[in-house]
């Protein structure tokens, strides 16, 4: 298979670091293909501005609309090459990951701006119909539909923080808009995240774990069960993409846009739903 790491780390001899090249390591030694993304080594432009558009015309004193410049650069093939160049990695992929720290809840700056400007207008959003019963191909449908893609994801808090009643909210609300926006969105089947928690504490047995932990969940990804997300074109939403009364799961919020149980997100250290906190050694890695 084609594996392509979207890396956002700032230090190379981090936990997140070493736990990528371990897996480029393994995935290669396997026979795949990989392909990596470093975005800080890449000094990634991170600012969604009118430089990304050196051909619009700024002449007129007209202002900038990103959304319609986007969509003019990419149906005239008049992209900035770094744009162009990480889309077309993203269709060669068969599976893509995200790896990086949680930073404030979400994701460092450098990766947000990453899909600000690789998910153009005309390629990630604003395809297919728009009316009626059908808002576009997305949510389960559009340019990425058939590829798989998952999160992977370094922690300093504790497991238990992240559960159902920890102080830091549910880990699948948190990262409900990585996984059902970002991926789901495009139409990658989204697979559960490998996460690591306590990561500052970790000694290099439990790094260890981690690292083995890791490759398995990649190796495994094209057989896992994806989270099971609601398609938006599926049948499960009426004529304003409101979800069918009938189709109540008991639930509320986040997950009523799932087809089954409540997800609970895969956990690398300890089994899916434990949510008891892990202890480990002081080290310095992150």
């Amino acid at each position: 298979m084609k594996y392509f790491f979207i890396y956002a780390h700032p230090e190379p001899t981090s936990l997140s670091g070493f736990l990528m090249a371990r897996a480029v390591q393994s995935l290669q030694a396997s026979g795949h293909e990989v392909i990596v993304s470093d975005l800080y080594a890449m000094e990634w432009k991170a600012v969604a501005d009118e430089n990304d558009f050196p051909r619009r015309q700024t002449d007129t004193g007209s202002p900038l609309n990103y959304a319609a410049a986007s969509r003019k650069a990419f149906s005239e093939g008049t992209q900035s090459p770094d744009v162009a160049g990480e889309q077309q990695k993203l269709l060669w992929a068969d599976v893509v990951i995200l790896q990086f720290p949680i930073w404030w809840y979400g994701m460092p700056a450098i990766l947000k701006g990453w899909f600000d400007r690789v998910y153009a207008n005309g390629f990630a959003y604003g395809v297919g119909q728009h009316g009626g019963n059908k808002w576009g191909d997305r949510f389960g449908e559009g340019v990425m539909k058939g590829r798989r893609a998952m999160v992977a994801m370094t922690v300093g808090g504790r497991m238990a923080h992240y559960g159902p009643r920890g102080v830091n909210g549910a880990m699948d609300d948190v990262l409900w808009p990585i996984q059902h926006g970002l991926l789901f969105y495009p139409g990658f089947t989204v697979i559960p995240p490998a996460i690591f928690y306590e990561v500052g504490k970790a000694d290099d047995a439990a790094v260890e774990v981690m690292a083995q932990a890791y490759i398995k969940n990649l190796l495994e990804a094209n057989q896992v069960e994806p989270i099971p997300f609601r398609s938006q074109n599926g049948g499960d939403y009426d004529d304003v993409q409101v979800l069918k009364q009938e189709l109540d799961n008991g639930f509320q919020g986040h997950a009523l846009h799932q087809n089954g149980a409540v997800f609970i997100s895969n956990i690398a250290l300890g089994k899916p739903g434990d949510y008891s906190p892990q202890h480990f050694a002081p080290d310095s890695r992150s």
